[in-house]
């Protein structure tokens, strides 16, 4: 098994009856790891405070992730700083409730994380947190005037998908 970038791995028999608190930060190493990892420019800062407690069925975890990343505008590829401040809730559970039946997951489905073994990996939960809070296309200040140069008119929809999604917006 590969080894995270940023692993904060907590002993389940650590976690006890109650809540736990449980603050973590990425060190730069660590940070330059995950720049890589996840196609950025840089990661500045990178913290996690979470409340963890123990259900029936396994581990939940849930906090705020804080962050400040550099990221390449998907047109120009100049750097666009950008700040991360999500809300999180994970439920961790054991790998052997997994299935590998089709199953279609709900809102409360998509934050679930399994585990094998005696611990959860919390700083990997967290670098998951902020690969999904990313920008998927930053633009710069520069990007408008880049596409207009480049003869892009409008990024506006056209066709046959552009007259349905006008249709669904005027019945709306």
């Amino acid at each position: 098994m590969i080894q995270p970038e940023f692993s904060r791995s907590q002993r389940l028999d650590g976690i006890g009856a109650g809540a736990h608190r449980v603050t973590i930060s990425a060190t730069a190493d660590e940070r330059a790891a995950l720049a890589r990892r996840f196609g950025l420019i840089a990661i500045d800062r990178l913290d996690a405070e979470m409340e963890i407690r123990r259900d029936a069925s396994g581990v939940v975890a849930r906090g705020h992730l804080a962050g400040a990343v550099v990221q390449a505008c998907s047109v120009t590829g100049d750097a666009v700083p950008a700040q991360v401040d999500e809300a999180f809730a994970i439920r961790f559970l054991p790998e052997d409730t997994a299935s590998g039946e089709e199953v279609e997951l709900s809102d409360a489905d998509c934050d679930t994380v399994f585990f094998t073994g005696g611990a959860i990996d919390l700083g990997e939960a967290a670098a998951e947190t902020l690969a999904l809070a990313l920008d998927p296309f930053p633009r710069s200040p520069r990007a408008d005037a880049v596409l207009r140069d480049a003869g892009v008119l409008s990024e506006d929809p056209t066709g046959p998908f552009a007259a349905l999604a006008k249709l669904k917006r005027d019945a709306g």
